[in-house]
């Protein structure tokens, strides 16, 4: 690990203009992410904010109805929280097949939406990777695949986002809250949070230098019945092949989203016009222009027998 600074902040405000300070500086809450990337010379920030003294670790109601959840609760109280099983299970039980519980009790909110891809060529700084090292090339085209991305995809790039937390929120439509070292708020749209890789991987979201996540807002509850089923290759302590989180109402309506498939949590509003029809005509049309690779073709039909299963559960509720 290279040498780096460290600094506590006691307000966003202040955390946000101590990053934009030194170029490449990096927030830090749990760091169950970054410190790996450290150790490994693949993230090498020279200062380092300590944003776990400002708050933002508070879940309260939101003005419209729904929960403002702070960016530094932890993953283990969010899924806790009665609200959010009671009014967002598909949030709970996400945020339940992620991780291990120890990690849980240490990652937060921001982090796990920031948190970067698991692919095992951006890990090994002896191989080439567009993500890690701009312009050097992609391995994980033509190399071992299984786990990579069908949907979204470029020739630059096939990672994918390995958060189960972010699809819950996809599919929720939640919204993400900002501070720039000027001040100044915005508010982004999960669905434009994160980045698909086009020919700049590296750029992974939506935030400038220096921009800090304060909250996450979750819209006035949706009904329906919750849904969140992650097929991985064991069942604790790993990454999804394919993930689905789903609202579906009593018509058999309703909303989905996938994991494990793309660069960031994929939705697609269309697919969900023909949910009622079943899992086929739904999965035809949220993998259109899918482009699989010689490891990576079965998640095609791994998505239609897992998003089958769920709607059989629904239908028997």
């Amino acid at each position: 690990m290279k040498a780096f600074t460290y600094q506590r902040v006691k307000t966003p405000a202040e955390a946000a203009a101590a990053a934009i300070a030194t170029p490449h500086a990096r927030f830090i809450a749990g760091g169950t992410n970054l410190l790996d990337l450290m150790k490994l010379e693949i993230e090498t920030p020279p200062h380092l904010v300590d944003v776990n003294g400002i708050g933002m670790d508070r879940i309260e109601p939101a003005e419209d109805g729904g929960l403002r959840v702070g960016a530094l609760v932890r993953n283990t109280d969010l899924a806790a929280d009665p609200r959010v099983r009671r009014d967002y299970a598909v949030l709970s039980r996400a945020l339940l097949a992620g991780a291990s519980p120890q990690l849980r009790n240490k990652a937060t909110t921001a982090g796990n939406l920031l948190q970067r891809t698991r692919c095992p060529y951006f890990y090994d700084t002896n191989l080439a990777c567009n993500k890690r090292a701009p312009g050097s090339g992609c391995s994980a085209i033509g190399g071992f695949n299984r786990h990579h991305a069908i949907v979204g995809t470029s020739e630059a790039c096939i990672a994918t986002h390995p958060s189960d937390m972010a699809v819950a929120m996809r599919v929720l439509d939640a919204q993400v809250e900002t501070v720039k070292a000027d001040g100044s708020r915005r508010v982004i749209p999960i669905a434009d949070f994160h980045r698909l890789p086009g020919d700049t991987p590296h750029i992974e979201h939506a935030l400038a230098p220096g921009e800090l996540i304060t909250a996450v807002t979750l819209p006035k509850p949706l009904g329906g019945r919750h849904f969140y089923q992650k097929v991985r290759d064991r069942s604790s302590y790993a990454f999804a092949l394919v993930s689905v989180a789903a609202v579906i109402q009593p018509d058999g309506g309703g909303r989905v989203a996938l994991g494990g498939v793309a660069h960031k949590p994929w939705r697609v509003p269309a697919a969900e016009q023909l949910l009622p029809r079943g899992g086929k005509a739904v999965t035809d049309q949220l993998l259109a222009n899918a482009r699989v690779n010689h490891d990576n073709a079965f998640k095609t039909t791994l998505v239609q027998r897992t998003l089958d299963s769920l709607l059989l559960e629904a239908r028997r509720a």
